[in-house]
């Protein structure tokens, strides 16, 4: 059995703790706007991490002869490198998404502007199938039996 205080999800002493302050609100929106602006000039920008590609041919110093830890080289590179820019992708939507979902509850989020509510659920859709897609690639391919 809940608590009297608790009917309705939230104790009202935690409900008290939940609320925060038009200007603690704005001070949050300022540094998240912040993080994406130094995140979209860093290296860590999508667009930048995703042209530091490498072709297989640059690590066989010219040579013709097959050399097998260098094509493995490459490979863990371009592994590492396309989980990289998934992570700065998504990390960068994220940041976007927390922006919009704080000034959401500052003014309410039926009052955001229609663009900031699509922006905010095509985002959401994006991650989902990022999420989505990195669960396909980790999940096992299925055995098939040889007997029947």
């Amino acid at each position: 059995m809940l608590p009297a205080e608790m009917v309705g999800g939230v104790s009202a002493g935690r409900a008290a703790n939940l609320e925060v302050t038009g200007e603690a609100l704005s001070t949050f929106v300022k540094r998240v706007d912040s993080a994406l602006r130094n995140l979209e000039g860093s290296a860590g920008d999508p667009t930048r991490i995703g042209a530091q590609g490498i072709k297989p041919t640059s690590l066989n110093s010219g040579s013709s002869a097959a050399f097998p830890e260098a094509h493995a080289l490459y490979l863990q590179y371009n592994r590492v490198h396309e989980e990289l820019t998934s992570l700065s992708k998504t990390l960068h939507l994220q940041i976007e998404a927390i922006g919009i979902a704080v000034r959401g509850a500052h003014v309410g989020f039926d009052n955001l502007e229609e663009d900031q509510r699509r922006r905010f659920a095509e985002i959401q859709t994006r991650i989902q199938q990022i999420e989505d897609a990195k669960s396909d690639e980790r999940r096992p391919e299925p055995t098939v039996s040889g007997s029947l």
